[in-house]
């Protein structure tokens, strides 16, 4: 009967590490999710700021101010699933590039100490984005992991601990600006 009794609590003792471990890596994934959301909506609030700023530069190119903006509005719908946030965000890469490239033709746009307070907050922004998706996606590793592993695979499931999915953005580095001072 003791021997029962050490057993079960040897088992619940395990039961409880393995389950506060598993809560410990989930709660590391959001934490991670939430400043990836963060730092996007950073970036989602310069954007107007910056085709504002070119339009009056270039106020030709409204086919692709129309363009940025429809896909900024798609990916700050995208909501929190990483897979369609990410492809969203992808989407807006493109229209993102050819508008810095159209304000590589403009020497007095380049010039405009706003244009180019804009750009380095967009550059800045960029950098804790890709930051932020590095932590959130060891986060995953760490979770999918453990998730996966012996023991704590015949444990997570009860408890309705799930992988996550990694989160990608394509063409991420077409999006960061060059910013010259001086010169």
């Amino acid at each position: 009967m003791l021997i029962l009794l050490v057993v079960l609590g040897v088992i619940t003792l395990a039961l409880i590490i393995i389950y506060n471990m598993l809560v410990a890596a989930k709660q590391l994934v959001e934490n991670g999710w939430s400043d990836i959301d963060v730092q996007l909506k950073r970036r989602a609030d310069l954007i107007p700021q910056i085709v504002t700023t070119v339009k009056g530069y270039a106020k030709h190119e409204r086919k692709l101010f129309e363009d940025i903006t429809a896909k900024r509005g798609t990916a700050m719908a995208a909501g929190d699933n990483p897979k369609d946030r990410g492809r969203a965000e992808s989407a807006l890469h493109g229209p993102m590039s050819r508008l810095l490239a159209v304000a590589e033709d403009y020497p007095d746009l380049k010039a405009s100490d706003n244009f180019l307070n804009l750009q380095e907050e967009l550059s800045d922004t960029e950098t804790k984005i890709e930051m932020a998706r590095r932590f959130y996606n060891g986060a995953v590793r760490q979770l999918n992991t453990k998730i996966q592993s012996f023991p704590v695979n015949l444990i997570a499931g009860a408890f309705g601990f799930s992988e996550r999915e990694y989160f990608e953005i394509d063409g991420q580095e077409a999006v960061l600006p060059d910013v010259e001072f001086g010169g």
